[in-house]
């Protein structure tokens, strides 16, 4: 018999009361949910852990992404923030040692912001916990079962982002 989850009784007890509910959505749904909610929560308790807020966090992730070298007007794009926000950013992420500043090689006009050594272990530790929680939970399939899911879930993500939904981030 296979295992049940707090989301098999959720669907049971719905059922009767819309008869027309399809439990394979209503279930498959419903978990996505959980476990993004648990995600989250692993992701949240990773910046307490390594002492990070959010906003320092997903600027250390930009940073990191553009092979730890970008200009500010680079990381505000990114960010989706005006540069003078990112400006306060960089400045407190520099203060804790995580990034430097240094004049651009290539426009004597611009700085370019380096991600530090403690910058970078600081978030590779972070991403660590969340990557080690998502290895633990899919896991539980083998690598042909792992293909599967991410197909099936990018013809569903397809479809939600064909309606407009453009703000995945």
């Amino acid at each position: 018999m296979e295992q049940r989850d707090w989301t098999d009784g959720h669907v049971e007890r719905w059922k009767p009361v819309l008869p027309e509910l399809d439990p394979d959505v209503e279930g498959a749904v419903t978990r996505m949910k959980k476990l993004s909610v648990h995600l989250r929560r692993v992701r949240e308790q990773s910046l307490v852990d390594f002492d990070l807020d959010r906003q320092e966090f997903d600027t250390l992730h930009k940073l990191a992404g553009r092979g730890g070298k970008a200009a500010p007007s680079e990381l505000a794009a990114d960010l989706d923030l005006a540069p003078a926000s990112v400006t306060g950013r960089l400045d407190a992420l520099e203060r804790r040692g995580f990034v430097r500043r240094t004049p651009s090689t290539t426009d004597r006009r611009r700085v370019d912001v380096e991600l530090t050594a403690a910058g970078r272990s600081t978030w590779v530790g972070a991403m660590d916990v969340l990557g080690n929680e998502e290895e633990r939970l899919l896991g539980v399939l083998d690598k042909d079962e792992r293909g599967l899911l991410n197909a099936m879930l990018r013809r569903v993500m397809v479809v939600a982002e064909a309606r407009g939904g453009a703000a995945w981030d």
